[in-house]
């Protein structure tokens, strides 16, 4: 099944979750996201990660650690921001709390929320 319209899709995934903030296994489940993003685009959507809008931020207000004032003032909350903005979510990877957060954003809302790219309905003409 294919539809007309791309979606906008955010990627939830892990970001520190399972990682003891090691930053090799951090950037891992950012790729992991990534991945998942490029096929997205593939399939003719829009994908987002929260993480491309906050890190740049982030690093801007002065953030020195993961989880001090700036970080913590900045991850979630663009990330809650943009799933309000987005029409659908793939939830990919293992257990993480800020990843099930947006679900439950979508889900309130009455979005879709999909566990597999294979999942998501191609865009463009039928």
């Amino acid at each position: 099944m294919k539809i007309s319209t791309p979606l906008l899709v955010l990627v939830a995934g892990p970001y520190r979750s399972g990682t003891g903030d090691d930053p090799a296994r951090i950037a891992a489940n950012v790729h992991a996201m990534e991945e998942a993003a490029l096929r997205l685009y593939r399939a003719g959507h829009l994908p987002v990660l929260g993480e491309w809008f906050a890190l740049p931020l982030i690093a801007l207000a002065g953030s020195r650690v993961m989880g001090d004032q700036p970080w913590n003032a900045i991850f979630h909350p663009v990330s809650d921001r943009l799933a309000r903005r987005c029409d659908a979510c793939l939830r990919i990877g293992g257990p993480s709390a800020g990843a099930d957060q947006m679900v439950a954003i979508f889900e309130q809302l009455g979005r879709p929320v999909y566990r597999s790219v294979e999942e998501v309905p191609a865009a463009g003409a039928a």
